[in-house]
């Protein structure tokens, strides 16, 4: 679609402030209400949903200029597209604000308008393959020394796919590492890609560049078909939600199951198969990642007309609302640690405050990404918990440099690190 397709949402936005904050039915305390990381840190109207539906409002009736892009981009893109806004938006209407905000960045890269940093880490995808300015040739490096299978070369009924940072960042391979030695010791037939593995694409489509993003589509899904890959198991939440719904979102036809690592590891414990024999005793707080939570729920399209606010001739309209993301797989499994105490925040699943990495700002605004990840922290502290669980790399890397550069201190895992240790 494009911009002038959401000419009604932009004018059906009633301003009633519901995209910053979590449900009333929600809210425990004024201190963690809010939804919106953005518009609580620059603490103005243009940075939240019903903001930008103004920008977007204003450049398709032609009262702005596109030359005004230049000027807004910061407003634009100053956004996690965490999706709060989104969920928080359909209690009430039937508007699709996260959609308008990517066509928003659509429309910047149109206009020549995107951060230099964005376009930087996209021409590195194409050249390298990956986000992270790495050589192609090293991302299988992260499993030396484990002897798994290159499924290009051996079959395998399981492809892992760690995705670009459990694959590069040495202070995360940990996590792709201690993934594939689980799998193995549950006696699971899988292979790699190794250097054959290429992005997801999340960040080209987060940045605007919508071509780029459908090459990396059209390319992975060619790839993982002549493979003959049926089940994709991947520990990033990004790759994850991309490959399950942004692939079908943009008409990609992916042949193959898509689960992330936490669902994966649910079937086994419940078959028997892996036993959390050993005691982590440890009060823990989970964060739920925005990609594998509210932007994990599965797509399904919908097409139909609009009537007018609210009503459609049939097939009604089925309102993504985060409900179905993945958030009883990691609780399950933390509470199936003996030993280990789960105490949850005050937003949490569909309601969860985002770690602040998303969207392009960890790289784009770093202090605004910093400060979202120490809010968050903050919230963490609240509950009493001695350490914070996620199971996302980019959670998982805000965080840690949120508490490098805090004041107050506080235990960080990854999921599969306490796994490891129950094991």
């Amino acid at each position: 679609m494009s911009l002038e397709e959401y000419r009604r949402d932009t004018w059906d936005c009633v301003r009633c402030s519901h995209c910053k904050f979590i449900h009333p039915y929600r809210v425990r305390s004024l201190r963690f209400s809010k939804i919106c990381p953005s518009s609580a840190y620059y603490f103005f109207d243009g940075y939240s949903a019903q903001g930008r539906l103004d920008i977007a409002r204003g450049l398709i009736d032609k009262e702005l200029p596109e030359a005004s892009l230049n000027e807004l981009q910061q407003v634009i893109y100053a956004c996690t597209l965490c999706g709060g806004c989104d969920v928080m938006c359909k209690y009430y209407n039937d508007l699709d604000p996260l959609l308008v905000l990517e066509e928003l960045r659509v429309a910047c890269v149109h206009a020549g308008c995107i951060p230099a940093q964005l376009k930087e880490i996209i021409e590195s995808i194409r050249e390298n393959g990956n986000s992270l300015f790495q050589p192609r040739e090293k991302r299988g490096e992260w499993a030396t020394g484990l002897n798994l299978k290159d499924i290009a070369e051996s079959k395998a009924k399981v492809l892992y796919y760690p995705g670009c940072n459990y694959s590069y960042d040495p202070t995360l391979r940990e996590v792709s590492r201690l993934t594939a030695k689980i799998l193995t010791r549950a006696g699971v037939d899988f292979g790699i890609l190794k250097a054959r593995e290429m992005c997801c694409g999340t960040l080209a489509l987060q940045a605007g560049d919508r071509n780029s993003f459908k090459a990396l589509l059209d390319t992975n899904i060619s790839n993982f078909d002549r493979l003959g890959v049926r089940k994709i198991i991947t520990s990033c939440p990004i790759c994850y939600s991309t490959f399950k719904t942004d692939y079908k979102r943009y008409g990609g036809a992916m042949r193959c199951e898509v689960l992330h690592i936490t669902e994966f590891l649910v079937q086994l414990i419940m078959e028997g198969i892996l036993k959390l024999r050993n005691k982590v005793p440890l009060s823990v707080t989970y964060h739920d990642p925005c990609h594998l939570g509210r932007l994990g729920e599965p797509y399904k399209k919908w097409i139909g007309k609009r009537v007018k606010y609210g009503r459609y001739d049939p097939p009604i309209k089925e309102l993504r609302q985060g409900t179905y993301g993945i958030y009883e797989a990691p609780r399950t499994i933390l509470n199936t640690i003996k030993g280990l105490k789960l105490l949850e925040m005050e937003r949490s699943r569909e309601y969860s405050f985002c770690c602040g990495a998303g969207g392009g700002v960890k790289n784009t605004y770093p202090d605004f990404s910093r400060a979202t990840a120490q809010e968050r922290i903050e919230e963490a502290l609240a509950t009493g918990a001695e350490a914070l669980v996620t199971s996302c790399p980019w959670c998982e890397s805000n965080f840690k440099q949120a508490i490098q550069h805090g004041s107050k201190k506080m235990k960080l895992y990854s999921l599969l690190n306490l796994v490891n240790q129950a094991l």
